[in-house]
């Protein structure tokens, strides 16, 4: 079962579901309503399903404690942040796609403190961030009681945080 939150163009889903060779439940979900009609057209092709709503809100109550694999490409831009954007970010996506609130993990809190009773034991939640943040974004997430780590790539300047909910952790 694989879950993408802030799905976007839910091309992150697709990949993923692209690499499982048909052998994977794709949910996705979006505020944006627009978002939500560009991503059920990427997803189609691999069955996926795209709710319109907050975070875990939409989604089927079934799903609850069956994710394996939780993503969630959320807004880390501090507020304050974000008029010193690249245009081509600022002036041409969505403002609640790019503001993660004052320190930019707001978000990511969000998503971290729901996790637990959304993952399957041994399940995984991939969140990106900034390296800078990176420390505070894993005490946010170890927090829940998420197993946690990051994980940077220098050659795509991404800076991505894992947990992992283990058999014992609350659901």
């Amino acid at each position: 079962m694989l879950v993408d939150l802030c799905c976007g163009s839910g091309a992150v889903g697709a990949a993923l579901a692209s690499q499982a060779d048909g052998h994977v439940e794709l949910h996705a979900g979006d505020v944006d309503p627009a978002a939500v009609r560009c991503a059920r057209r990427n997803v189609a092709a691999y069955g996926g399903h795209v709710h319109h709503g907050d975070l875990y809100e939409p989604l089927p109550a079934g799903l609850r404690g069956r994710v394996d694999v939780l993503v969630a490409n959320v807004p880390y831009v501090p507020a304050d942040e974000v008029p010193l954007l690249p245009p081509e970010a600022r002036l041409h996506e969505p403002r609640v796609a790019l503001d993660g609130g004052p320190d930019g993990l707001d978000v990511l809190r969000r998503v971290a403190a729901g996790a637990p009773a959304w993952l399957a034991p041994g399940g995984s939640l991939l969140v990106e961030t900034s390296e800078r943040q990176a420390p505070r974004a894993l005490e946010a997430v170890a927090d829940c009681g998420l197993a946690a780590r990051s994980v940077t790539c220098e050659e795509f300047d991404a800076t991505v945080i894992t947990a992992t909910r283990r058999d014992g952790d609350r659901a």
